[in-house]
């Protein structure tokens, strides 16, 4: 099994230390009491996965550059979080959140992925300004608390094309009576500043990349529905200048044209969702449907879906779900002969960087048991079945990789 790393390692003893799971309160008697508008809470996962494939990483998502490659690995799904908010004044609010978790570089290095004010105009309106999380699809700003969600983790065929956790900008949220429910209406916008692991290219910097945004929720009783649209535009292009270079350099139109199709750079990709989540009593239920369209030619267009059914049982609850996802793949001539050897190595080189197909399902099975009110213990096996030439949400793949494997993951979510 791949260990977590110390530095992690310490960071979560000293917070069971400071806060035992045992005890549903972090502070003692004893302690003095914080003020009234401060607030401090804490979230974390300790997980174990392992994937029956050696052939590729299994990873939670593209934020990741390596995951379980047929052996228990501790790092995808275990994180450590720590909120606090403090309220100003009746309208103003701040809010804090620094989270530990595995990242591009390989490091569990602490980053701040909420730090805002937030102020209230009314019960109804409300505006936030600072790092925030972009709301691209339903649940997706929770992703990272594994206690607020029932299975292991958010499916990766449906959340892999979100590889970014906060932005720099501001959003306002209207909330309204409508019918016999509640009317929940949201922009945002922002620039994005993460990075994301590639392995052909190397790490593909977000920073400067403009974000916007914006959801139509309507909430009646156990009933949630949303629809959503949201855009990212790159600021900073893949680095495959090297492909792009060769093809300029040989003068054949068609592969400068070829080449200037390869750019991402102020190129838009746009995010279509559209969810449904039902909560009442025993049973749980959610169905998301998604569309990632891309305006440049270097990546595929996906869509995915997937649907989860729970019931509990006292403190248990088994649940099982299947999600898919399907790219549509896109052509490129660069109109150099393959009977020319330097010209057969640029389109190989072209191909290779627009290999960004998937094509894969997955059947997951699991079950919840809900130890205290603030720690689940949660077991999981998924059935990933792809095609061979699906490798768009796994990293490092082989040559002989069959875009199949089976996944069991182990996860104690906790609050404090």
């Amino acid at each position: 099994m791949k260990p977590l790393p110390l530095t992690f390692c310490k960071r979560l003893l000293l917070a069971l230390l400071v806060c035992p799971l045992a005890f549903p309160a972090c502070a003692s008697e004893s302690a003095e009491p914080l003020p009234s508008n401060f607030t401090l809470r804490g979230f974390g996962t300790l997980g174990a996965t392992r994937s029956s494939s050696s052939q590729a990483d299994f990873v939670r998502d593209l934020s990741q550059p390596q995951g379980s490659r047929g052996q228990w690995s501790g790092t995808l799904d275990s994180l450590l979080g720590v909120q606090a908010n403090y309220r100003f004044s009746q309208q103003v609010e701040g809010g804090l959140q620094v989270v530990s978790r595995y990242r591009y570089d390989g490091s569990f290095q602490p980053e701040a992925h909420l730090a805002f004010l937030k102020y209230d105009f009314n019960p109804s309106l409300s505006l936030r300004a600072g790092r925030i999380g972009p709301e691209f699809y339903m649940q997706a700003d929770s992703r990272l608390i594994g206690y607020s969600y029932l299975p292991v983790r958010p499916p990766t065929d449906y959340f892999s094309p979100l590889p970014f956790y906060h932005m720099n900008g501001g959003d306002f949220t209207l909330t309204v009576p409508a019918a016999q429910g509640l009317a929940k209406f949201k922009v945002f916008y922002g620039v994005a500043g993460e990075k994301v692991p590639t392995a052909a290219v190397g790490t593909w910097d977000f920073t400067g990349s403009r974000i916007f945004g914006g959801y139509v929720d309507y909430l009646q009783g156990a009933w949630q529905w949303r629809l959503s649209y949201a855009q990212l535009q790159f600021s900073q292009d893949l680095p495959v200048n090297k492909v792009r270079d060769a093809l300029r350099l040989t003068g054949v139109p068609s592969a400068v044209a070829a080449a200037d199709a390869l750019t991402v750079t102020d190129r838009r990709v746009h995010y279509y969702s559209a969810g449904l989540v039902y909560d009442k009593g025993p049973l749980q239920a959610q169905l998301m449907l998604g569309h990632t369209m891309h305006e440049s030619t270097i990546f595929e267009n996906i869509s995915a879906g997937y649907g989860l059914v729970g019931y509990r049982i006292s403190s248990l609850t088994p649940y099982l779900g299947y999600s898919r996802a399907k790219s549509a793949r896109k052509k490129l001539t660069t109109g150099l002969s393959n009977e020319i050897a330097p010209f057969a190595a640029m389109n190989a080189g072209v191909v290779a960087t627009m290999n960004s197909h998937v094509d894969q399902s997955t059947f997951f099975l699991g079950a919840r048991w809900d130890i205290q009110p603030n720690v689940a213990f949660k077991a999981q096996w998924d059935r990933v079945r792809g095609h061979a030439d699906s490798v768009a949400f796994v990293q490092g793949e082989a040559a002989g990789w069959d875009g199949r494997t089976n996944v069991l993951s182990l996860t104690l979510d906790f609050l404090f």
